[in-house]
């Protein structure tokens, strides 16, 4: 079911909202969280279907934030539109698509705040174009949990470092959620290998930012230095671990599959496939306090606990 309001208000939204699952006969108190979507409107509908999809894991009020532009002649006009969905439209949840224009796209917080699910915790997303500091930013600073990408960044490497110096607790990246499975056939494969480390490199296409990031981390856990060794790609290629009895290796050249080799023991074939957005929004909402593991990578420090 879609509802659509033209020049409207947050109450006569929340109204649209009680109105559409009282027609569907769907109640609101399922419902986990709530998500905010900062995006454009070119890149809103893969955004909304990644959220949708995510749902069904994770309940949730979508609320996605498209700012536009007041046409020329009217400099000064200010709007907010929306969109209500709710039943098979939207999910496992609800979503309200709002277009701001003119002066409430530069309020864009005190249009949200009236819309959260009341004691659920937040999310803000930015799918693109996300702010230098996004705990900073007005919509940032609702959430418990602040979602970057650093695949959508035209130089994310410079951006990494900035992201660095603006971090705070419950800041994350899907940059760092891509090396989930990495991570932990990594941490498997040194709890059976059981030998010290005293190299490592890590091949990836250039300026890849889940390189950098798992350079970064292998840096602070294993306290040896991380060579950056560009391939052809696609993103993260191979990971090699130097220790005296020989190299611990996973490498994936392309496709689903990737081989790891350890040392005295036969090659095997593990699962290792490129994940879509949807299943790395899911993964990111299943817990919301601070990624200790993603501020080592980022800063090579773990925050501190009054941040």
């Amino acid at each position: 079911m879609k509802i659509d309001l033209t020049d409207t208000t947050a109450s006569k939204i929340n109204k649209a909202l009680v109105e559409g699952r009282r027609a569907i006969g769907t109640p609101a108190v399922g419902m986990v969280l709530t998500m905010v979507i900062v995006t454009d409107e070119e890149n809103a509908y893969d955004a909304i279907k990644a959220a949708e999809e995510a749902s069904h894991e994770h309940p949730s009020r979508t609320l996605v934030v498209i700012k536009r532009h007041a046409r020329l002649r009217d400099r000064t006009g200010s709007r907010l539109d929306a969109e209500v969905r709710v039943g098979s439209e939207a999910g496992a949840g609800e979503t309200v698509v709002l277009r701001t224009y003119g002066e409430v796209s530069d309020h864009a917080g005190s249009v949200v705040l009236p819309l959260l699910l009341p004691d659920a915790p937040v999310v803000v997303w930015w799918p693109v174009d996300a702010p230098e500091a996004p705990a900073k930013d007005s919509l940032g600073a609702l959430a418990q949990r602040r979602i970057t990408d650093l695949y959508a960044v035209d130089n994310p490497l410079e951006v990494l470092d900035t992201r660095a110096r603006t971090y705070a607790p419950g800041d994350t990246d899907l940059a760092w959620t891509r090396l989930t499975p990495w991570r932990s056939m990594l941490a498997a494969a040194l709890d059976q290998a059981r030998v010290k480390v005293t190299s490592a490199a890590v091949e990836a296409e250039a300026d890849n930012p889940s390189a950098e990031l798992l350079a970064r981390w292998l840096e602070a856990r294993l306290h040896v230095k991380v060579d950056r060794v560009v391939s052809e790609g696609p993103v993260v290629t191979a990971v090699r671990l130097g220790t005296d009895e020989g190299e611990i290796v996973i490498d994936r050249p392309d496709g689903p599959l990737a081989t790891l080799t350890l040392p005295g023991q036969p090659s095997r074939t593990l699962a290792l496939k490129v994940r879509p957005t949807s299943e790395l929004i899911a993964e990111e909402l299943r817990r919301l306090d601070a990624d200790e593991m993603y501020a080592i990578a980022l800063t090579g420090e773990a925050p501190k606990e009054n941040a």
